[in-house]
């Protein structure tokens, strides 16, 4: 797989995009940052992008991208999510008020968008990948995914704090090249933390444990949604870590899976 970063952080400044990460150049793994990384003629040679949960920064740039790629005559852009996800994102984002409803326009035989309900843990094919929908923990419902290509699978663990069936997956997933694992605040915003539904390195630490000492020590985990403010002391908080493979992700990373 070629993972390609295009939004890693948990907030967004000049220098920091949200979350949005592209396999392929088929598939989207959230949308926060879709247009502001990517150019129009790779806007519209996506095919799917997979909905972890409908917080804005995770979904923001599906309205622009939307929109981009039906000017240009692009197919149906397929979003895929757990039902409350597409149930926010209809009532809520498209909905013809906030931002036009792209399921009817240009027309509702022809629509710019479409959505796919994702039912958990049951794998469904998506633009030639196998993606299943994991529960994780945060404020609203969300999904890790994981999503198997040809040679192998990826996990995304969406926005999340400790939490455990994720884990339970992963011991048992084939085939597994990599990670892509939140961590949003630093050790002393232990308490914001719990309460939004995020990491910090010291729980980052004891979930990782639960895949066991050899899969943690061995698996490439790729860090996300570090909160700009608490960049520099997050990385430190991780770097102290052992028993992990971990990489912070920046914006423009490109891995070959």
């Amino acid at each position: 797989m070629d993972l390609r970063v295009i939004g890693c952080h948990g907030g967004e400044t000049p220098r920091h995009r949200t979350s949005a990460f592209v396999l392929d150049d088929r598939v989207a793994i959230d949308a926060g940052s879709l247009t502001s990384g990517l150019e129009i003629e790779k806007q519209c040679a996506l095919e799917a992008v997979l909905a972890s949960h409908a917080h804005l920064d995770h979904v923001r740039d599906l309205a622009t991208t939307v929109d981009n790629r039906n000017q240009n005559g692009a197919p149906p852009l397929v979003v895929a999510g757990t039902k409350q996800t597409l149930r926010i994102l209809q009532k809520h984002f498209f909905n013809g008020l906030l931002w036009p409803d792209f399921t009817k326009i240009p027309s509702v035989r022809k629509p710019a968008l479409r959505y796919l309900e994702l039912g958990w843990e049951k794998p469904v094919n998506i633009a030639g990948y196998e993606v299943s929908a994991i529960p994780v923990h945060h404020t609203i419902e969300t999904c890790g995914f994981t999503v198997r290509g040809e040679d192998g699978v990826l996990a995304y663990s969406g926005d999340t704090g400790p939490t455990d069936r994720l884990w339970e997956v992963l011991r048992e997933t084939e085939d597994l090249k990599a990670l892509l694992m939140e961590v949003s605040f630093p050790n002393d915003e232990s308490r914001l933390a719990r309460v939004s539904g995020h990491h910090t390195p010291e729980t980052l630490a004891k979930d990782l444990k639960k895949l066991g000492a050899g899969l943690a020590k061995e698996l490439p985990t790729l860090l996300y949604h570090i909160k700009p403010s608490f960049q520099a002391k997050v990385e430190r908080e991780c770097a102290r870590l052992r028993g992990v493979n971990l990489t912070v992700c920046a914006l423009g990373d490109h891995f070959i899976l």
